[in-house]
């Protein structure tokens, strides 16, 4: 991948439906140019599936990280284990047998039965966890106070949840109404941020560099604004980041690079902050996502 392959997947995550026209002005592209990268996405792997979801916000749920060393003599069979656990969507893998898992959790009082799980299944027994801070990672928008989904918003979800990028005439004529009704649904729950729109992306199968960077932050810094800002300075190497609530002084960031010295490069500048501490890179090899509870309830409340 190249920086312009990187920024039009990042923009495909925030909202798959984005079209050629706006990809295009934003990239600086022709929409034909737009059309032949994300082909090319797509044929190499990197984008699997264009994907529709019900919020995490909007169902009230929780996203956790747990992150650290495995034990475990065959971590492929950890994975799959872990495949099956129903909040887990991804799990990655760094050197020194470092796991990083992403969950999707209904409420706190599924943590501790969550941890344990995780902590046999994967073998880690001196796990981290992190609560999300509870804004979204891609910094898309949240739903409302009050805001609602009714049995036809999830029936239009349904109808995109593995392909977010159909026409909506398609869903129309599959739902048995009006594309404008369909229409009008949609732009609803995006605009109150009851939906998302995404794509299962993984950069892995290409020739870059994937790195998860743990930052330690100075008593001082404002996470709430660090975060953004090293999305902003060094775009489009830091994809995103996550911040959590229990554990104040403590970022991690996702970041690309197409070279050793290009990474070696943004860790000396990382360093050369004032506001951080110490950083702490993990090379990622492989990483898999997994559906979970969230696209079964899709399923379900798309029947009712």
């Amino acid at each position: 991948m190249d920086e312009m392959d990187v920024a039009l997947s990042q923009l495909l995550l925030i909202n798959s439906r984005t079209s050629y026209r706006e990809l295009a002005d934003k990239l600086g592209l022709s929409v034909n140019a737009v059309h032949k990268r994300i082909q090319a996405l797509i044929e190499s792997g990197v984008i699997r599936t264009f994907t529709a979801k019900v919020s995490l916000a909007a169902l009230n749920g929780i996203h956790v990280m747990v992150f650290g060393r495995t034990e475990a003599k065959s971590i492929n069979e950890a994975c799959r284990s872990l495949s099956e656990n129903g909040s887990i969507y991804w799990v990655a893998i760094a050197g020194g047998n470092f796991v990083y898992i992403g969950a999707y959790l209904q409420n706190l009082s599924k943590l501790e039965t969550f941890v344990s799980t995780v902590k046999k299944e994967a073998q880690m027994p001196n796990l981290t966890l992190g609560i999300e801070q509870g804004t979204d990672v891609l910094q898309r928008t949240q739903p409302s106070i009050g805001t609602i989904l009714y049995p036809l918003d999830y029936q239009v979800i349904c109808a995109l949840h593995k392909n977010s990028r159909r026409l909506l005439s398609e869903v129309a004529e599959e739902l048995g109404v009006s594309a404008k009704t369909v229409r009008r649904r949609l732009s609803r729950m995006i605009r109150e941020g009851l939906i998302e729109l995404s794509i299962e992306w993984y950069p892995d199968v290409s020739n870059d560099i994937m790195t998860v960077i743990h930052l330690s932050l100075k008593a001082y810094a404002d996470k709430s604004k660090v975060g953004p800002l090293l999305v902003k300075k060094y775009s489009p190497h830091i994809l995103f980041f996550w911040s959590f609530s229990n554990l104040p002084n403590h970022l991690i960031c996702m970041v690309w690079t197409t070279s050793m010295k290009q990474l070696r490069d943004i860790r000396e500048s990382l360093l050369r902050e004032d506001y951080i501490e110490s950083i702490d890179p993990n090379i990622l090899y492989t990483g898999y996502i997994y559906d979970t509870w969230r696209d079964k309830l899709v399923q379900e409340k798309s029947m009712l």
